[in-house]
């Protein structure tokens, strides 16, 4: 018996890792005598660089950055060879084709790693506060080591700062009407903000953002109004950030010389505006994040050779088939005829009826918070009870 385990991860207990870590343990310890094979998933933020570097057999290197609140942390950055990545994946990163770059990597980044929420206490986070420029770094270091292609995903962010962080790094200046540069420019200090100035860096090599996400900066779908409360922004606040927020997206296009409908391409409004910023500082590129990694890992080809499917994450529910990874994963072993079962803290309604076996591993009515911290036990007797050799 040939079982795949591709869990995404469960937010703010497990990452994806260690969710298919867990699950691999509590199988083999069953069920001996199958085939496990482990594929960690990933949607462009926790893990996003880990698990594509691994799977490429590539090196992770740390440097010192700016965290999302200006203290000084620790972030790494992926390494890997062209030659390492599957053709298909390949296609994606707009790679020269020449063979003198063979040599040279690809960087995979992560924002979280640099700017994410999950750096972040929940009392600690503030979008008017935080800043995306140790993301900036990370792509400055890629540039400085020669990387030919720069692989960003934007997932897990702690700012709505358009990217000026992330471009203060790279070469921007952002200035007060007295000259003065405000740096990191974090958007309680945008109306101070009255010129823009600067260049980016020449030796910055291109730059593919991974995103699913099709919000727009701005309006009721854009990145202050689906995202900021997550990111600790006040309902009472949101106007009033959706405003400052337009204010500088237009100040930047302008400088830029970007169409005025830039702010309206689907994927701008992700991680607080970072794709609209890097797209007008630098015309980064969105590629679609899920489709990217599954080439990437071969997800297509390892589902087809599994006899059973196991995925999930934090919650899983209707929603989760609107681009997310294990909604995804259930899609492509159902159309195949696998065994599909799905492991979650929390089970929503609206799932459609045969798409496999749905598993709750959080005990009803048990506090979310103790959930959180028992959240390994809880998967691995999940597992245990359906699989329990009988």
């Amino acid at each position: 018996m040939r079982v795949l385990v591709a869990f995404d991860k469960f937010k703010d207990c497990l990452t994806a890792l260690e969710a298919c870590k867990l699950a691999v343990r509590a199988l083999h310890d069953l069920r001996p005598e199958w085939v496990l094979d482990s594929c960690p998933l990933t949607d462009g933020g926790d893990g996003f660089a880990e698990i594509l570097t691994t799977a490429a057999n590539g090196r992770r290197v740390t440097y010192q950055v700016t965290g999302p609140h200006g203290a000084p942390i620790s972030a790494g950055i992926g390494l890997v060879l062209p030659s390492q990545i599957p053709v298909s994946a390949r296609s994606w990163l707009h790679l020269p084709d020449t063979d003198s770059t063979a040599e040279k990597p690809v960087a995979v980044i992560e924002m979280a790693a640099a700017s994410g929420l999950c750096l972040l206490p929940d009392d600690q986070r503030n979008p008017w506060q935080t800043t995306s420029h140790g993301t900036g770094q990370l792509i400055r270091t890629a540039a400085e080591l020669g990387c030919i292609s720069i692989l960003l995903g934007v997932g897990g962010s702690a700012t709505i700062d358009l990217g000026l962080g992330a471009l203060a790094a790279l070469g921007f200046e952002f200035r007060s009407p007295e000259g003065a540069k405000i740096l990191p420019p974090v958007p309680m200090d945008f109306d101070r903000i009255s010129q823009i100035g600067g260049k980016m860096l020449a030796a910055v090599p291109p730059v593919c953002i991974a995103c699913d996400v099709s919000n727009p900066l701005l309006g009721p779908n854009g990145a202050t109004a689906i995202f900021g409360l997550q990111k600790g922004l006040r309902p009472i606040d949101q106007p009033r950030m959706e405003a400052t927020v337009a204010r500088l997206a237009e100040m930047l296009r302008d400088y830029c010389g970007q169409p005025p409908d830039l702010a309206e391409l689907p994927g701008t409004g992700a991680a607080g505006g970072v794709p609209f910023g890097l797209i007008a500082g630098m015309n980064a590129q969105l590629v679609p994040g899920f489709d990217l990694v599954s080439k990437w890992l071969g997800l297509d080809e390892r589902i087809e050779s599994a006899d059973i499917v196991i995925t999930g994450e934090g919650s899983f529910d209707a929603t989760s088939f609107n681009g997310k990874g294990p909604g995804a994963v259930v899609a492509r072993a159902r159309a195949l005829g696998k065994v599909v079962h799905v492991f979650a803290g929390r089970i929503g309604g609206g799932l459609p009826d045969g798409f496999g076996q749905f598993h709750a591993i959080t005990p009803p009515g048990y506090p979310e918070f103790n959930a959180r911290l028992e959240a390994s036990d809880f998967l691995i007797k999940s597992i245990q009870a359906a699989f329990w050799p009988g």
